[in-house]
C-alpha cells in the first residue's frame, strides 16, 4: 500500500540511467524523461527530459555555421534537474536573446576534468558553438590533474543498484534520510577511539599547507589544459569570485583567461538565490545567471549577431 502511495503521488524521484559513451564520457543514456523530487512533502517537483546528446535539455543540440550557438558545460547548477527542463537557465537566455541557441551539457558531479575531457572528445561540435561558459568551483573541480572515469558513480548502474532503485518505498525512505541513523552508529562504531583525520586537518590547516594545497589545484588546472588546449578566445570560465581565491583570480588575470562572475550580481538580490534545501540556484537565482551571461554576450559580441 506504501509502495502504492508513493508512485501515485509521485512522492520520491525518479533515476535516470546513466553510461559511458564510446567516446569515454560519462553521461545519461540519451531519450530518458522523469521527475525530480526533493523532500517529504515534494519540496521541489520539477521534470527532466534528456536529449539525444545525453543531456538535460528541451532542444537537441545541433549546432551549424549559420546559427549563434552558446554552451553551458557544467555540474548540478547547469544539468537543472532543480527546475523544469523548459524553464532552464539556457532557456532563459533564449527569451532574453531572440534567435540565439543555447546548449547545456551539464551532468552532477562533473569537474574541471569532466568538462575539458567531453568538449575534447566531442570538439567538432564545440567547434561549431560561437561562445563557451565553463562553469568552475576552485575548491571542488581542481583535485585530478587528469581525466578517468569516477568508479563510485558508475557503480550505481550495476545491477543491484538498478534494482532496488525500483522498490520506490526504498528510495522514498533513503530521500528522507530514514537510514542516516543507522549508517552512522555503523560508522561510529567502526570508527571508535579514532579521530577524523580530514576534519581536523581542515580545522588546523595552517596558511603554508593552504597555499600549498591552492598551488596543487592550480598545477592541476594546468596540466588539463596542457594535455586538451584551451581556447582563451571562444572560452569564459563562468565562476563566483566570492568563493574563489585571489591567488587563483590573479594566475587567470596573469594569464589571459577571461571569466565571468555571478557572486556580486547573486549577492545584491533582495530576494533568496538559492533553494532552501541546498546551494542550488532558484527560479530567481537562474533568471539573474540568465540576465547576466546575456548583458556579458551583448557587451562582447555585435548585436546583429544576437538578433
Amino acid at each position: 500500500m506504501l509502495e502504492g502511495l508513493i508512485r501515485v503521488f509521485h512522492l520520491t524521484k525518479d533515476y535516470p540511467v546513466r553510461y559511458v559513451d564510446r567516446f569515454g564520457v560519462e553521461k545519461w543514456v540519451p531519450n530518458q524523461e522523469g521527475y525530480s523530487v526533493t523532500g517529504i512533502r515534494r519540496q521541489n517537483f520539477s521534470k527532466y527530459n534528456i536529449n539525444n546528446f545525453g543531456y538535460n535539455s528541451y532542444r537537441e543540440f545541433k549546432p551549424t555555421s549559420d546559427k549563434f550557438e552558446i554552451a553551458l558545460v557544467g555540474d548540478s547548477f547547469v544539468e537543472g534537474f532543480h527546475q523544469h527542463y523548459y524553464n532552464s537557465t539556457g532557456k532563459k537566455i533564449e527569451n532574453l536573446l531572440h534567435g540565439i541557441e543555447v546548449y547545456e551539457f551539464g551532468y552532477a558531479g562533473y569537474d574541471f576534468a569532466d568538462q575539458l575531457h567531453l568538449i575534447h572528445q566531442y570538439q567538432s561540435t564545440f567547434d561549431l558553438i560561437d561562445h563557451v561558459f565553463i562553469g568552475l568551483k576552485f575548491e571542488n573541480d581542481l583535485n585530478r590533474g587528469e581525466y578517468n572515469i569516477v568508479p563510485d558513480r558508475i557503480k550505481l548502474e550495476s545491477p543491484m543498484y538498478r534494482s532496488l532503485r525500483k522498490i520506490k518505498l526504498l528510495v522514498y525512505l533513503q530521500n528522507i534520510g530514514a537510514f542516516s541513523a543507522a549508517r552512522e552508529l555503523t560508522r561510529s562504531i567502526l570508527s571508535f577511539g579514532q579521530d577524523d583525520p580530514d576534519a581536523a586537518a581542515i580545522e588546523t590547516e595552517s596558511i603554508e599547507s593552504k597555499s600549498q594545497r591552492y598551488f596543487g589545484y592550480i598545477k592541476n588546472f594546468e596540466s588539463l589544459i596542457n594535455m586538451y588546449g584551451y581556447n582563451k578566445k571562444h572560452y569564459t570560465l563562468l565562476l563566483s569570485k566570492e568563493k574563489t581565491p585571489t591567488i587563483f583570480l590573479k594566475y587567470l588575470d596573469r594569464h589571459g583567461y577571461t571569466y565571468l562572475d555571478f557572486s556580486e550580481t547573486l549577492n545584491q538580490s533582495v530576494r533568496p538565490t538559492t533553494l532552501i534545501y541546498d546551494m542550488h540556484w532558484n527560479d530567481h537565482g537562474r533568471d539573474l545567471i540568465a540576465e547576466l551571461i546575456s548583458q556579458y554576450l551583448q557587451s562582447e559580441f555585435n548585436d546583429n549577431l544576437l538578433k
